[in-house]
């Protein structure tokens, strides 16, 4: 191995270590929390070093989306691809996506919450948001209905299991009701 590429694999492992441990952090006492100061303190680095990397939370909380956003396509794809028939994608999709934001709040506040710098619904939207959507899309995109755009279906079935694991989250929706919840959006949203 060159000396090149060693110094890349180290500096890809630092970065690794820096988005784990503001991960890391973040999940145990919330975003707030993750400053430069603590990163470098934990990891064991000085502040310049975490700097050579990202030049700030910003750019932080934008790495943590994209790596939540490739780690949420996969959690969607599994389930429906398992399913059996429209309603049970539908139904595994939902339960997925509720499932993923349960487990991973801190990730979730970086994709869909807290400014990362990251583009939505344009072109130049990176590569793993994009394929994030498009696993909702796969999934829902033959339940839309006549002459509903799959895409724009797609949007609307999104923003209300947004809705769904925003509320919960934040105390508004009693969590014990979740799962019927998620069943009567399938039910009255997704044309089967």
């Amino acid at each position: 191995m060159s000396v090149q590429e060693r110094k890349e694999r180290e500096r890809a492992g630092r970065e690794r270590l820096i988005l784990a441990t503001a991960r890391e952090i973040a999940e145990e006492q919330g975003w707030d929390a993750v400053t430069t100061r603590r990163l470098a303190e934990r990891i064991e680095y000085s502040q310049p070093v975490l700097y050579s990397h990202f030049r700030g939370k910003r750019e932080i909380i934008g790495a943590v989306a994209l790596e939540g956003a490739a780690e949420m396509a996969a959690a969607l794809r599994a389930p429906v691809a398992a399913a059996d028939g429209p309603r049970a994608r539908v139904a595994a999709l939902a339960r997925a996506y509720l499932d993923f934001a349960e487990r991973n709040p801190a990730v979730y506040d970086a994709m869909f919450r807290l400014d990362g710098g990251l583009a939505f619904a344009q072109e130049d939207t990176p590569e793993p948001m994009k394929d994030a959507f498009a696993a909702l899309l796969e999934g829902l995109g033959e339940v839309a209905g006549d002459g509903v755009p799959p895409a724009l279906f797609t949007e609307v079935f999104w923003a209300a299991l947004h809705g769904l694991a925003t509320l919960t989250r934040a105390g508004r929706l009693p969590r014990g009701e979740a799962e019927r919840r998620a069943q009567l959006l399938v039910d009255r949203l997704a044309v089967l």
